[in-house]
């Protein structure tokens, strides 16, 4: 299956975070203006209903509902949808769904919880694709859904499906080696997921970044992918080292309140939380959101200035 011409093929990706109200309902307002922000800084394109966006914690209609109206209010940028499940006839469900939206790809992880063999998730992969008749884009983040997509499935995935690359999320950041050759092997792409590492997923061969990050410093973010692919000026150093100091100060708490932590010091109104969050978090939250904050003054990068709440509902 070939890519169509909405298909992003190279860029940075928000893996979008999903403001939602205290019953688990999209904050439609919070999301026009976080996609409209998100478009006027340059982003490529969006993964909706990703990790960031917390779509365990979501049913399926309200799933459905959410890739609708990502899918509207982001355009014209292409989205992916992640049609990730434990169950089979959901991932079809949800791939069907996304072919009717007209989207240009989905997005696949591996079945969690359940230990599964390579064979069996390569079935998966393709009982995935044969359901959404789409591009695929792999995504693997094994401490997430406890099943690691290893090279030799991927390969096979890429010479029996329509596999449009591979998000590599997580700890094992040298496998982006490996995958990188894979893919010019196969013609496939890799996106990271590892925001604070752009210099050197690109210079490895990466297309682009699928990240949380962007959520919250799109520019930062966009700058580095356009020094290192339409050459871009300025020093890149500076801005490396503040991505690392924002990386050090948000993941003093656990993904992905840590994107909501981001996103609330730029200005967005995060929702309300869909876990239960302990008053050590909270706190933790807001010290982590003050602080990003004065780094956010500091190098004048302008908070959106919009209504509604900026700080989390307590949820315990």
């Amino acid at each position: 299956m070939k890519l169509n011409d909405n298909f992003p093929r190279e860029g940075i990706l928000a893996a979008l975070t999903l403001p939602c109200d205290p019953d688990g309902r999209p904050l439609e307002t919070a999301l026009s203006d976080h996609l409209g922000w998100l478009k006027d800084r340059g982003i490529h394109g969006v993964l909706g209903l990703g990790s960031t966006g917390e779509f365990p914690l979501l049913s399926v209609d309200e799933r459905k509902s959410v890739l609708e109206t990502v899918a509207g209010l982001a355009a014209p940028l292409p989205v992916i949808a992640n049609i990730s499940d434990i169950r089979p006839k959901v991932v079809a469900e949800l791939g069907r769904f996304a072919r009717e939206l007209g989207l240009p790809g989905v997005a696949v992880m591996p079945p969690s919880f359940f230990p599964v063999s390579a064979a069996d998730q390569l079935a998966f992969f393709e009982f995935a694709a044969e359901a959404a008749q789409l591009p695929v884009l792999l995504y693997n983040f094994p401490e997430l859904t406890g099943n690691r997509i290893d090279l030799e499935t991927i390969s096979a995935f890429a010479d029996r499906g329509p596999m449009a690359g591979i998000k590599q999320s997580g700890r094992e950041f040298a496998y982006h080696h490996e995958l990188i050759a894979l893919g010019r092997e196969k013609d496939f792409r890799v996106f990271s997921g590892a925001d604070t590492r752009l210099p050197e997923v690109f210079g490895l061969g990466a297309a682009g970044c699928i990240g949380g990050f962007v959520n919250f410093v799109p520019e930062l973010m966009v700058e580095q992918f356009k020094t290192f692919r339409n050459g871009g000026s300025g020093p890149l150093e500076p801005v490396v080292s503040r991505m690392r100091r924002v990386g050090a100060i948000v993941d003093r708490v656990k993904f992905p309140l840590n994107v909501a932590a981001g996103i609330t010091a730029r200005g967005f109104n995060p929702g309300s939380p869909k876990s239960i969050i302990s008053r050590e978090t909270q706190v933790l939250f807001t010290g982590v959101v003050e602080e990003l904050r004065e780094c956010f003054r500091e190098w004048k990068l302008e908070p959106f200035h919009g209504t509604g709440m900026t700080e989390p509902l307590a949820r315990n």
